[in-house]
Protein backbone atom coordinates (compact mmCIF):
# COMPACT_ATOMS: atom_id res chain seq x y z
CA UNK A 1 0.00 0.00 0.00
CA UNK A 2 2.92 2.35 0.62
CA UNK A 3 3.96 2.04 -3.04
CA UNK A 4 0.40 2.70 -4.25
CA UNK A 5 0.27 5.79 -2.03
CA UNK A 6 3.59 6.98 -3.51
CA UNK A 7 2.28 6.60 -7.07
CA UNK A 8 -0.94 8.43 -6.18
CA UNK A 9 1.09 11.20 -4.57
CA UNK A 10 3.30 11.39 -7.67
CA UNK A 11 0.29 11.52 -10.00
CA UNK A 12 -1.23 14.26 -7.83
CA UNK A 13 1.99 16.27 -8.04
CA UNK A 14 1.93 15.92 -11.82
CA UNK A 15 -1.68 17.11 -11.96
CA UNK A 16 -0.94 20.13 -9.76
CA UNK A 17 2.15 20.92 -11.80
CA UNK A 18 0.21 20.80 -15.07
CA UNK A 19 -2.57 22.91 -13.61
CA UNK A 20 -0.12 25.54 -12.33
CA UNK A 21 2.07 25.29 -15.45
CA UNK A 22 5.15 24.40 -13.41
CA UNK A 23 8.18 22.74 -15.00
CA UNK A 24 7.80 18.98 -14.98
CA UNK A 25 10.95 18.33 -12.97
CA UNK A 26 9.31 19.76 -9.83
CA UNK A 27 6.74 16.97 -9.91
CA UNK A 28 9.57 14.52 -10.58
CA UNK A 29 11.37 15.73 -7.46
CA UNK A 30 8.20 15.28 -5.41
CA UNK A 31 7.90 11.76 -6.79
CA UNK A 32 11.53 11.06 -5.92
CA UNK A 33 10.97 11.96 -2.28
CA UNK A 34 7.82 9.81 -2.27
CA UNK A 35 9.74 6.75 -3.48
CA UNK A 36 12.62 7.45 -1.08
CA UNK A 37 10.01 7.51 1.69
CA UNK A 38 8.79 4.08 0.56
CA UNK A 39 12.36 2.81 0.69
CA UNK A 40 12.84 4.20 4.21
CA UNK A 41 9.54 2.65 5.29
CA UNK A 42 10.79 -0.71 4.03
CA UNK A 43 13.96 -0.50 6.12
CA UNK A 44 16.58 0.82 3.69
CA UNK A 45 18.98 3.42 5.20
CA UNK A 46 18.95 6.88 3.60
CA UNK A 47 22.61 6.58 2.60
CA UNK A 48 21.93 3.34 0.73
CA UNK A 49 18.95 4.90 -1.08
CA UNK A 50 21.04 7.92 -2.10
CA UNK A 51 23.75 5.59 -3.43
CA UNK A 52 21.11 3.68 -5.42
CA UNK A 53 19.83 7.00 -6.76
CA UNK A 54 23.26 8.06 -8.00
CA UNK A 55 23.97 4.67 -9.59
CA UNK A 56 20.81 5.04 -11.64
CA UNK A 57 21.21 8.74 -12.41
CA UNK A 58 24.79 8.60 -13.68
CA UNK A 59 23.70 6.34 -16.54
CA UNK A 60 21.70 9.27 -17.91
CA UNK A 61 24.66 11.65 -18.20
CA UNK A 62 25.70 10.48 -21.69
CA UNK A 63 22.19 11.07 -23.03
CA UNK A 64 21.98 14.44 -21.27
CA UNK A 65 25.06 15.52 -23.21
CA UNK A 66 23.30 14.57 -26.45
CA UNK A 67 20.15 16.44 -25.45
CA UNK A 68 22.13 19.61 -24.75
CA UNK A 69 23.72 19.32 -28.19
CA UNK A 70 20.26 18.85 -29.72
CA UNK A 71 19.15 22.07 -28.02
CA UNK A 72 22.08 24.02 -29.46
CA UNK A 73 21.48 22.42 -32.85
CA UNK A 74 17.81 23.44 -33.02
CA UNK A 75 18.58 26.99 -31.89
CA UNK A 76 21.20 27.48 -34.60
CA UNK A 77 19.19 25.74 -37.32
CA UNK A 78 16.46 28.28 -36.66
CA UNK A 79 18.82 31.26 -36.80
CA UNK A 80 20.78 29.91 -39.80
CA UNK A 81 17.64 29.69 -41.94
CA UNK A 82 17.80 25.89 -42.16
CA UNK A 83 14.24 25.49 -40.87
CA UNK A 84 13.01 28.30 -43.14
CA UNK A 85 14.68 26.69 -46.16
CA UNK A 86 13.08 23.30 -45.42
CA UNK A 87 9.66 24.87 -44.91
CA UNK A 88 9.68 27.15 -47.96
CA UNK A 89 10.96 24.54 -50.39
CA UNK A 90 8.65 21.97 -48.91
CA UNK A 91 5.68 24.27 -49.48
CA UNK A 92 6.85 25.02 -53.01
CA UNK A 93 6.54 21.32 -53.80
CA UNK A 94 3.00 21.12 -52.46
CA UNK A 95 0.41 20.51 -55.16
CA UNK A 96 -3.06 21.74 -54.18
CA UNK A 97 -4.58 18.49 -55.47
CA UNK A 98 -2.37 16.46 -53.10
CA UNK A 99 -2.11 18.94 -50.26
CA UNK A 100 -3.08 16.58 -47.42
CA UNK A 101 -0.62 13.89 -48.54
CA UNK A 102 2.07 16.57 -48.91
CA UNK A 103 1.34 17.89 -45.40
CA UNK A 104 1.97 14.39 -44.00
CA UNK A 105 5.11 13.79 -46.08
CA UNK A 106 6.64 17.18 -45.28
CA UNK A 107 5.91 16.77 -41.56
CA UNK A 108 7.57 13.34 -41.63
CA UNK A 109 10.65 14.72 -43.37
CA UNK A 110 11.13 17.74 -41.13
CA UNK A 111 10.40 15.81 -37.94
CA UNK A 112 13.04 13.27 -38.89
CA UNK A 113 15.49 16.06 -39.65
CA UNK A 114 15.05 17.94 -36.38
CA UNK A 115 13.64 15.24 -34.08
CA UNK A 116 10.96 17.25 -32.29
CA UNK A 117 7.21 16.93 -32.64
CA UNK A 118 6.52 20.28 -30.96
CA UNK A 119 9.15 22.02 -33.09
CA UNK A 120 7.58 20.80 -36.33
CA UNK A 121 4.03 21.51 -35.18
CA UNK A 122 5.04 25.05 -34.20
CA UNK A 123 6.87 25.81 -37.45
CA UNK A 124 5.94 23.78 -40.52
CA UNK A 125 2.63 22.76 -38.94
CA UNK A 126 1.57 26.36 -38.36
CA UNK A 127 2.59 27.25 -41.92
CA UNK A 128 0.68 24.32 -43.40
CA UNK A 129 -2.44 25.18 -41.39
CA UNK A 130 -2.21 28.75 -42.65
CA UNK A 131 -2.07 27.40 -46.21
CA UNK A 132 -5.00 25.08 -45.50
CA UNK A 133 -7.15 27.90 -44.14
CA UNK A 134 -6.14 30.26 -46.93
CA UNK A 135 -6.66 27.64 -49.62
CA UNK A 136 -9.94 26.20 -48.32
CA UNK A 137 -8.61 22.74 -47.38
CA UNK A 138 -10.22 20.66 -44.62
CA UNK A 139 -8.55 21.87 -41.40
CA UNK A 140 -9.22 18.77 -39.29
CA UNK A 141 -7.87 16.37 -41.90
CA UNK A 142 -4.81 18.58 -42.45
CA UNK A 143 -4.14 18.70 -38.71
CA UNK A 144 -4.50 14.91 -38.48
CA UNK A 145 -1.94 14.48 -41.26
CA UNK A 146 0.45 16.83 -39.48
CA UNK A 147 -0.02 14.97 -36.16
CA UNK A 148 0.88 11.74 -37.95
CA UNK A 149 3.97 13.28 -39.51
CA UNK A 150 5.39 14.95 -36.43
CA UNK A 151 5.40 11.66 -34.50
CA UNK A 152 7.20 9.84 -37.30
CA UNK A 153 10.40 11.74 -36.53
CA UNK A 154 9.73 12.14 -32.81
CA UNK A 155 9.84 8.34 -32.63
CA UNK A 156 12.87 7.53 -34.79
CA UNK A 157 15.07 10.57 -35.49
CA UNK A 158 18.69 10.52 -34.21
CA UNK A 159 18.05 14.09 -33.02
CA UNK A 160 14.92 13.12 -31.08
CA UNK A 161 15.10 13.41 -27.30
CA UNK A 162 12.40 10.75 -27.21
CA UNK A 163 14.44 8.22 -29.23
CA UNK A 164 17.50 8.96 -27.12
CA UNK A 165 15.45 8.52 -23.94
CA UNK A 166 14.15 5.11 -25.03
CA UNK A 167 17.69 3.98 -25.91
CA UNK A 168 19.03 5.20 -22.57
CA UNK A 169 16.33 3.65 -20.39
CA UNK A 170 16.41 0.28 -22.17
CA UNK A 171 20.21 0.13 -22.42
CA UNK A 172 20.18 -0.23 -26.22
CA UNK A 173 22.15 1.41 -29.05
CA UNK A 174 20.38 4.39 -30.64
CA UNK A 175 21.25 3.80 -34.30
CA UNK A 176 20.47 0.08 -34.13
CA UNK A 177 17.07 1.03 -32.69
CA UNK A 178 16.48 3.54 -35.48
CA UNK A 179 17.28 1.02 -38.24
CA UNK A 180 14.78 -1.42 -36.80
CA UNK A 181 12.21 1.33 -36.17
CA UNK A 182 12.33 2.20 -39.85
CA UNK A 183 11.60 -1.40 -40.79
CA UNK A 184 8.82 -1.90 -38.26
CA UNK A 185 7.08 1.32 -39.32
CA UNK A 186 7.09 0.61 -43.05
CA UNK A 187 3.55 -0.81 -43.20
CA UNK A 188 2.17 2.08 -41.13
CA UNK A 189 3.94 4.68 -43.28
CA UNK A 190 2.70 3.15 -46.54
CA UNK A 191 -0.80 2.75 -45.12
CA UNK A 192 -0.81 6.38 -43.97
CA UNK A 193 0.37 7.57 -47.39
CA UNK A 194 -2.48 5.68 -49.05
CA UNK A 195 -4.97 7.05 -46.51
CA UNK A 196 -3.89 10.66 -47.08
CA UNK A 197 -3.70 10.19 -50.84
CA UNK A 198 -7.34 9.12 -50.89
CA UNK A 199 -8.31 12.00 -48.59
CA UNK A 200 -6.40 14.42 -50.84
CA UNK A 201 -8.49 13.25 -53.79
CA UNK A 202 -11.70 13.48 -51.77
CA UNK A 203 -10.87 16.87 -50.19
CA UNK A 204 -8.54 18.77 -52.57
CA UNK A 205 -7.36 22.27 -51.73
CA UNK A 206 -9.21 24.62 -54.11
CA UNK A 207 -6.50 27.28 -54.22
CA UNK A 208 -2.90 27.91 -53.11
CA UNK A 209 -1.46 30.89 -51.22
CA UNK A 210 2.24 31.75 -51.64
CA UNK A 211 2.25 34.66 -49.18
CA UNK A 212 3.93 32.62 -46.44
CA UNK A 213 6.81 31.66 -48.74
CA UNK A 214 7.42 35.26 -49.80
CA UNK A 215 7.42 36.44 -46.18
CA UNK A 216 10.02 33.85 -45.17
CA UNK A 217 12.23 34.69 -48.14
CA UNK A 218 12.25 38.32 -47.02
CA UNK A 219 13.16 37.36 -43.46
CA UNK A 220 16.04 34.98 -44.27
CA UNK A 221 18.77 34.67 -46.86
CA UNK A 222 17.78 31.23 -48.14
CA UNK A 223 20.96 30.36 -49.99
CA UNK A 224 21.38 26.60 -50.56
CA UNK A 225 24.27 26.68 -48.07
CA UNK A 226 21.82 26.89 -45.16
CA UNK A 227 20.58 23.36 -45.88
CA UNK A 228 24.06 21.90 -45.27
CA UNK A 229 23.61 21.56 -41.46
CA UNK A 230 20.63 19.27 -42.11
CA UNK A 231 22.52 17.33 -44.79
CA UNK A 232 25.33 16.75 -42.32
CA UNK A 233 22.90 15.19 -39.83
CA UNK A 234 21.53 12.91 -42.54
CA UNK A 235 24.79 11.85 -44.19
CA UNK A 236 27.36 11.50 -41.41
CA UNK A 237 25.47 8.77 -39.48
CA UNK A 238 25.09 6.85 -42.76
CA UNK A 239 28.88 6.96 -43.05
CA UNK A 240 29.05 5.45 -39.54
CA UNK A 241 30.45 8.65 -38.03
CA UNK A 242 29.75 8.89 -34.30
CA UNK A 243 26.61 10.88 -33.54
CA UNK A 244 28.60 13.25 -31.28
CA UNK A 245 30.77 14.34 -34.21
CA UNK A 246 27.71 14.70 -36.48
CA UNK A 247 26.07 17.01 -33.95
CA UNK A 248 29.22 19.09 -33.49
CA UNK A 249 29.79 19.42 -37.25
CA UNK A 250 26.17 20.44 -37.86
CA UNK A 251 26.27 22.96 -34.99
CA UNK A 252 29.51 24.48 -36.30
CA UNK A 253 28.19 24.84 -39.84
CA UNK A 254 24.86 26.26 -38.65
CA UNK A 255 26.74 28.81 -36.55
CA UNK A 256 28.75 29.78 -39.64
CA UNK A 257 25.56 30.18 -41.69
CA UNK A 258 24.03 32.33 -38.96
CA UNK A 259 27.01 34.69 -38.99
CA UNK A 260 27.82 34.70 -42.71
CA UNK A 261 24.42 34.51 -44.41
CA UNK A 262 21.97 35.86 -41.82
CA UNK A 263 24.48 38.54 -40.70
CA UNK A 264 24.08 37.87 -36.98
CA UNK A 265 26.80 39.07 -34.65
CA UNK A 266 29.00 36.59 -32.80
CA UNK A 267 27.26 37.51 -29.55
CA UNK A 268 23.80 36.95 -30.99
CA UNK A 269 24.76 33.66 -32.61
CA UNK A 270 26.07 32.40 -29.27
CA UNK A 271 22.86 33.59 -27.64
CA UNK A 272 20.81 31.66 -30.22
CA UNK A 273 22.77 28.50 -29.42
CA UNK A 274 22.29 28.85 -25.66
CA UNK A 275 18.98 30.70 -25.21
CA UNK A 276 17.29 29.95 -28.53
CA UNK A 277 16.39 31.97 -31.60
CA UNK A 278 14.24 35.05 -31.15
CA UNK A 279 12.72 37.36 -33.76
CA UNK A 280 10.27 40.18 -33.28
CA UNK A 281 6.69 38.94 -32.70
CA UNK A 282 4.55 39.31 -35.78
CA UNK A 283 7.41 38.80 -38.24
CA UNK A 284 7.60 35.70 -40.42
CA UNK A 285 10.90 34.79 -38.75
CA UNK A 286 9.12 34.63 -35.37
CA UNK A 287 7.53 31.42 -36.60
CA UNK A 288 10.85 29.77 -35.74
CA UNK A 289 11.41 31.28 -32.29
CA UNK A 290 12.68 28.78 -29.74
CA UNK A 291 15.27 26.04 -29.44
CA UNK A 292 18.64 26.52 -27.80
CA UNK A 293 20.44 24.66 -25.04
CA UNK A 294 18.06 26.24 -22.52
CA UNK A 295 15.07 24.49 -24.11
CA UNK A 296 16.53 21.12 -23.14
CA UNK A 297 17.25 21.84 -19.48
CA UNK A 298 13.82 20.68 -18.30
CA UNK A 299 14.15 17.44 -20.29
CA UNK A 300 17.67 16.89 -18.95
CA UNK A 301 16.48 17.38 -15.38
CA UNK A 302 13.62 14.94 -15.97
CA UNK A 303 15.99 12.38 -17.46
CA UNK A 304 18.45 12.72 -14.57
CA UNK A 305 15.71 12.35 -11.95
CA UNK A 306 14.16 9.43 -13.83
CA UNK A 307 17.54 7.76 -13.51
CA UNK A 308 17.29 8.06 -9.73
CA UNK A 309 13.90 6.33 -9.90
CA UNK A 310 15.48 3.50 -11.85
CA UNK A 311 18.23 3.11 -9.26
CA UNK A 312 15.74 3.00 -6.36
CA UNK A 313 13.33 0.64 -8.12
CA UNK A 314 16.11 -1.77 -9.07
CA UNK A 315 17.91 -1.59 -5.74
CA UNK A 316 14.89 -2.01 -3.48
CA UNK A 317 12.87 -4.33 -5.78
CA UNK A 318 9.79 -2.35 -4.77
CA UNK A 319 8.13 -2.99 -8.13
CA UNK A 320 8.50 -6.77 -7.94
CA UNK A 321 4.89 -7.44 -6.91
CA UNK A 322 3.43 -5.33 -9.68
CA UNK A 323 5.86 -6.78 -12.19
CA UNK A 324 4.81 -10.30 -11.25
CA UNK A 325 1.21 -9.40 -12.07
CA UNK A 326 2.31 -7.89 -15.37
CA UNK A 327 4.29 -11.02 -16.17
CA UNK A 328 1.14 -13.06 -15.59
CA UNK A 329 -0.85 -10.76 -17.86
CA UNK A 330 1.87 -11.14 -20.51
CA UNK A 331 1.50 -14.92 -20.38
CA UNK A 332 -2.27 -14.67 -20.84
CA UNK A 333 -2.08 -12.16 -23.68
CA UNK A 334 1.24 -11.05 -25.19
CA UNK A 335 4.21 -8.94 -24.21
CA UNK A 336 3.23 -6.14 -26.59
CA UNK A 337 -0.39 -6.10 -25.41
CA UNK A 338 0.70 -5.84 -21.77
CA UNK A 339 3.23 -3.11 -22.50
CA UNK A 340 0.78 -1.13 -24.63
CA UNK A 341 -1.78 -1.20 -21.83
CA UNK A 342 0.81 -0.02 -19.29
CA UNK A 343 1.93 2.74 -21.66
CA UNK A 344 -1.59 4.02 -22.29
CA UNK A 345 -2.35 4.05 -18.56
CA UNK A 346 0.94 5.83 -17.78
CA UNK A 347 0.37 8.43 -20.50
CA UNK A 348 -3.19 8.93 -19.34
CA UNK A 349 -2.39 9.28 -15.64
CA UNK A 350 0.77 11.38 -15.88
CA UNK A 351 -0.32 13.33 -18.99
CA UNK A 352 3.24 13.32 -20.27
CA UNK A 353 5.00 11.25 -22.92
CA UNK A 354 8.38 11.36 -21.15
CA UNK A 355 6.93 10.08 -17.87
CA UNK A 356 4.92 7.52 -19.81
CA UNK A 357 8.08 6.16 -21.43
CA UNK A 358 9.94 6.17 -18.13
CA UNK A 359 7.20 4.40 -16.17
CA UNK A 360 6.56 1.86 -18.93
CA UNK A 361 10.25 0.97 -19.03
CA UNK A 362 10.44 0.62 -15.25
CA UNK A 363 7.33 -1.54 -15.10
CA UNK A 364 8.14 -3.81 -18.03
CA UNK A 365 11.94 -4.19 -17.98
CA UNK A 366 12.03 -7.07 -15.50
CA UNK A 367 8.99 -8.97 -16.88
CA UNK A 368 10.66 -8.87 -20.31
CA UNK A 369 13.94 -10.14 -18.86
CA UNK A 370 12.19 -12.98 -17.05
CA UNK A 371 10.37 -13.93 -20.25
CA UNK A 372 13.71 -14.09 -22.09
CA UNK A 373 12.91 -11.09 -24.29
CA UNK A 374 15.73 -8.81 -25.42
CA UNK A 375 16.25 -5.17 -24.56
CA UNK A 376 15.98 -4.40 -28.27
CA UNK A 377 12.49 -5.89 -28.31
CA UNK A 378 11.56 -3.83 -25.25
CA UNK A 379 12.82 -0.66 -26.96
CA UNK A 380 10.86 -1.41 -30.16
CA UNK A 381 7.69 -2.22 -28.24
CA UNK A 382 7.89 1.09 -26.37
CA UNK A 383 8.62 3.05 -29.55
CA UNK A 384 5.67 1.43 -31.32
CA UNK A 385 3.17 1.94 -28.51
CA UNK A 386 3.87 4.31 -25.61
CA UNK A 387 5.64 6.90 -27.76
CA UNK A 388 2.84 7.30 -30.30
CA UNK A 389 -0.24 6.61 -28.17
CA UNK A 390 0.67 9.70 -26.12
CA UNK A 391 -0.32 11.69 -29.20
CA UNK A 392 -3.84 10.24 -29.09
CA UNK A 393 -4.75 11.10 -25.49
CA UNK A 394 -6.38 14.56 -25.63
CA UNK A 395 -5.36 15.62 -22.09
CA UNK A 396 -1.75 14.44 -22.51
CA UNK A 397 0.56 17.34 -23.39
CA UNK A 398 2.00 15.29 -26.27
CA UNK A 399 -1.43 15.70 -27.87
CA UNK A 400 -2.87 18.90 -26.43
CA UNK A 401 0.16 21.12 -27.16
CA UNK A 402 0.46 20.32 -30.90
CA UNK A 403 -3.30 20.63 -31.33
CA UNK A 404 -3.18 24.03 -29.64
CA UNK A 405 -0.36 25.11 -31.96
CA UNK A 406 -2.40 24.00 -34.97
CA UNK A 407 -5.49 25.70 -33.50
CA UNK A 408 -7.78 22.69 -33.88
CA UNK A 409 -9.70 20.48 -31.46
CA UNK A 410 -9.32 16.79 -30.65
CA UNK A 411 -11.74 16.14 -33.52
CA UNK A 412 -8.61 15.99 -35.70
CA UNK A 413 -7.34 12.85 -33.94
CA UNK A 414 -9.39 10.33 -35.99
CA UNK A 415 -7.41 11.52 -39.01
CA UNK A 416 -4.01 10.90 -37.35
CA UNK A 417 -3.74 7.56 -39.14
CA UNK A 418 -0.08 6.82 -38.42
CA UNK A 419 -0.66 6.90 -34.66
CA UNK A 420 -3.23 4.10 -35.03
CA UNK A 421 -1.66 2.10 -37.82
CA UNK A 422 1.78 1.81 -36.22
CA UNK A 423 0.77 -0.10 -33.05
CA UNK A 424 -1.76 -2.18 -34.99
CA UNK A 425 0.55 -3.19 -37.85
CA UNK A 426 3.41 -3.86 -35.44
CA UNK A 427 1.23 -6.09 -33.27
CA UNK A 428 0.13 -8.10 -36.30
CA UNK A 429 3.62 -8.43 -37.77
CA UNK A 430 5.80 -8.55 -34.66
CA UNK A 431 6.64 -12.23 -35.16
CA UNK A 432 8.49 -11.24 -38.33
CA UNK A 433 10.88 -9.07 -36.31
CA UNK A 434 11.10 -11.06 -33.09
CA UNK A 435 10.72 -14.77 -32.62
CA UNK A 436 9.25 -14.93 -29.13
Amino acid sequence: MDLVAAFVFFAGAMAVGLGCRLPMFWAMIVGYFAFVAVGLHRGYPLGVLLKMSWQGAKNSLIVIRVLLLIGMLTGLWRSAGTFAFLVTWGMRLVKPSLFILAAYALSCGLSYAIGTSFGVAGTLGVALMALARGGGANELITAGAIMSGIYFGDRCSPASSCANLVASLTGTELYNNIKLMMKTSLVAVVGSCLFYYLLSLAYPMPRADSGMILSLEKSFNLTPWVIVPAVIMFVMPLLKVRSLYAFLASIAFAWGCTVCFQHASWDNSLRYAVLGFFAEPGSAAALFNGGGLKSMLDMCAVLFISGTYSGIFDGTHMLDGLQERLAGFMRRTSSFAALTLVGIIANGIFCNQTIGIMMTTQMMKRPYERAGLSRTELAQDIANSTVVTAGLIPWCIACSVPLAMLEVSAQALPYAAYLYLLPLSYALMKKIWFKS
